[in-house]
């Protein structure tokens, strides 16, 4: 038997309680789509970069390191809002790696970086969007013929 004192206590907890837990549910969603965006850029990073750096010459391996990155990013579901995400660095590893003589060892190093969006979500507090960037080296192989 309820008390008249306690009348009501239910409704109140609940009107407390709710905004609390979609919060928690909102936050449950970008913590994951975050770790879930960490391992796809991780992912793209490596691939763009051993994609590189199989490659022949600067042109080829550019275009095998951003199909790469569009293949890997796609297969993870990930659209980035930002259209330019691979980086050689500077000056370019493409450049100074295939520039390098057979003989001497050279790498080639990628940074991907990704904006992702929040804005899907709709909850306020929630950040529009968040930068996700990863970097790998692979090396070429020292005694391949490069152009």
């Amino acid at each position: 038997m309820i008390r008249r004192a306690d009348r009501g206590s239910v409704s109140v907890e609940v009107a407390i309680l709710t905004p609390a837990f979609i919060a928690l549910i909102v936050t449950a969603f970008v913590v994951g789509r975050t770790a879930t965006a960490a391992n796809a850029v991780d992912l793209a990073a490596h691939d763009a970069a051993r994609a590189a750096s199989i490659s022949r010459n600067v042109t080829d391996a550019d275009a095998a390191a951003r199909a790469a990155v569009q293949a890997a990013l796609a297969q993870q579901g990930l659209t980035c809002v930002n259209s330019n995400v691979i980086d050689y660095g500077t000056p370019n590893s493409l450049t100074r790696a295939f520039g390098t003589p057979v003989g001497q060892p050279a790498s080639v190093v990628v940074t991907v970086t990704c904006v992702i969006s929040f804005a899907d979500l709709g909850f306020p507090g929630v950040p529009g969007n968040r930068t996700q960037q990863a970097r790998y080296e692979s090396v070429l192989d020292t005694y391949r013929s490069r152009s």
